[in-house]
């Protein structure tokens, strides 16, 4: 790109699809391509955020309410967006974030039944107008997650909840992706590694030739 401005893109999807290692090769493919990219997560990217993720993420930490659970999150997202990817959008750097707010409209909204109100408020509240320019969707259903995630080992505090919990999850993404066309690509994760990302490759470079629009520069 040569105007300078920087670009959110973000990773989705539920447990097992792959993120870990598909965000090693965006970023490489990117930078490959003379982009400056910052690699940052959610919740996480900041001091403050990271001791929010290692509070929610872990099986013995205090009983947590759904709503504490998503108040968590946005406070994490607010430290976050403040002193990470704000500031680097700013400087024209591109951001490219495992997971943000359609997670938590995916975990918090469906996955715990909170609903998308509490959720557009506080993204409305926290983000103002900034949202992602790009949202890439690892899709693949909950059995091959579950799988994969057992292979992993001991299972976090959210990765333990029962598969329903995941459904619903799975469903939120796929309903928010037919919402946002223009935002989303969902890519079926259900496929070995080099397939996956061949279609990552052929999904951005169809993105940077429409030419990518800053939607927040």
């Amino acid at each position: 790109m040569t105007d300078g401005a920087g670009r959110f893109i973000t990773l989705e999807g539920g447990e097992g699809v792959g993120k870990s290692s598909n965000m090693d090769f965006i970023a490489s493919w990117l930078e490959q391509r003379g982009i400056s990219v910052l690699r940052t997560r959610e919740p996480g990217g900041t001091r403050f955020a990271e001791s929010v993720r290692e509070l929610l993420l872990n099986r013995d930490s205090a009983p947590i309410t759904d709503r504490a659970e998503l108040l968590l999150i946005f406070a994490a997202r607010d430290s976050h967006l403040e002193e990470v990817v704000r500031p680097a959008l700013a400087r024209g750097e591109w951001v490219l974030c495992d997971r943000f707010t359609d997670a938590t409209y995916a975990y918090q909204g469906a996955g715990r039944g909170l609903g998308e109100q509490p959720v557009a408020w506080l993204e409305s509240w926290v983000q103002g107008s900034l949202r992602p320019d790009l949202t890439l969707l690892l899709d693949a259903p909950v059995e091959v997650g579950f799988s994969r995630a057992d292979r992993r080992g001991d299972r976090d505090r959210f990765e333990s909840e029962q598969r329903a919990f995941f459904e619903r999850i799975r469903q939120a993404y796929l309903a928010r992706a037919r919402q946002e066309p223009a935002r989303f690509r969902v890519v079926d994760a259900d496929r070995p590694l080099d397939s996956v990302q061949s279609s990552l490759s052929d999904t951005l470079e169809d993105w940077l030739k429409t030419g990518s629009p800053s939607s927040h520069g």
